[in-house]
């Protein structure tokens, strides 16, 4: 009997090469991005005169997209190189996902800037970059791209905090 369990039907059609774990995982994510895309384009139009930065629509259709090229890139990438079973997911995982608690409660309590400063450094310290110089660079380049796409081309502002209110008053 453990010997029929053991063994492949003969009879059983085999699934094509392209449609594996990594097809599904990214036909999950196309598919659930192509349709909150598809509702993004019921959203209203503000009139310009109230409108501050672009169309409250733009953004996340834009983002949508992005989702879905990027979801795409990493498809074609595991055709080429396929994804390694892994057993255990590693440390850095976990040790990223207590940094996204504690972004949201650095941001809620102290300031939404240092949140993402605190974030970009260690979850670049955690995932293998030990150079500090790139370290605090990451730190506080990337914190402050953030923070003028947010400001100036999006018109939204941070919440208040220890930083941001140096700059809004």
């Amino acid at each position: 009997m453990n010997n029929v369990r053991t063994k492949k039907r003969a009879n059983k059609k085999s699934l094509p090469f392209f449609i594996g774990d990594a097809f599904k995982v990214c036909f999950v994510i196309i598919t659930i991005s192509a349709i909150l895309l598809i509702q993004t384009f019921s959203f209203d139009i503000v009139p310009p005169i109230l409108n501050r930065g672009i169309q409250p629509a733009t953004f996340p259709k834009a983002l949508l997209v992005l989702i879905i090229v990027l979801t795409s890139v990493i498809y074609y990438l595991s055709t080429k190189k396929p994804w390694k079973l892994e057993k255990k997911l590693p440390k850095a995982f976990f040790i990223t996902l207590f940094n996204f608690v504690l972004f949201v409660v650095v941001s809620k309590y102290i300031d939404f800037f240092l949140a993402i400063s605190i974030l970009s450094i260690f979850v670049s310290y955690y995932w293998g970059e030990r150079r500090v110089l790139y370290l605090l660079l990451v730190s506080i380049i990337f914190p402050i791209i953030v923070f003028i796409f947010f400001e100036t081309i999006l018109g939204l502002r941070f919440p208040g905090g220890i930083i941001t209110n140096l700059y809004y008053y």
